[in-house]
């Protein structure tokens, strides 16, 4: 027979997300979205020691190239909100740089569309 100790689940240590926060708000949705691309900043190539182990490991995971806020949340397993937070924290202490998403085209005229198809056409037939 297996003892009582045996039969407990093994559950990680449990911080609460405004611990990790240190009681910060969330940014602006414009500030960091989902696609919003972060990488670290190149010229802090030492860790310093004051940041959280969180956010060392998220300098950490940025410093291997841009990573948008998602994949960065899919990575770390933290809470998307929790993980806003501490890269609005590392981007505004100037350790990780973030590119905000490339604005969508606008539609091309269906007109002009239309007019050199048949620019097109007549030329090569």
């Amino acid at each position: 027979m297996t003892g009582f100790d045996e039969l407990e689940p093994q559950t990680p240590e449990l911080v609460r997300p405004y611990v990790i926060t240190k009681g910060r708000g969330l940014p602006d949705e414009e500030q960091l979205s989902l696609i919003t691309l972060v990488t670290a900043a190149a010229d802090h190539q030492q860790r310093p020691t004051r940041l959280s182990p969180e956010e060392q490991s998220l300098l950490e995971l940025c410093s291997a190239g841009y990573l948008s806020v998602a994949e960065i949340a899919g990575h770390t397993r933290l809470p998307l909100g929790v993980v806003k937070i501490l890269l609005a924290a590392l981007t505004e202490g100037g350790y990780l740089i973030t590119r905000p998403p490339v604005q969508r085209a606008p539609l091309a005229d269906r007109e002009i569309l239309e007019e050199v198809l048949n620019g097109l056409r007549a030329k090569f037939g």
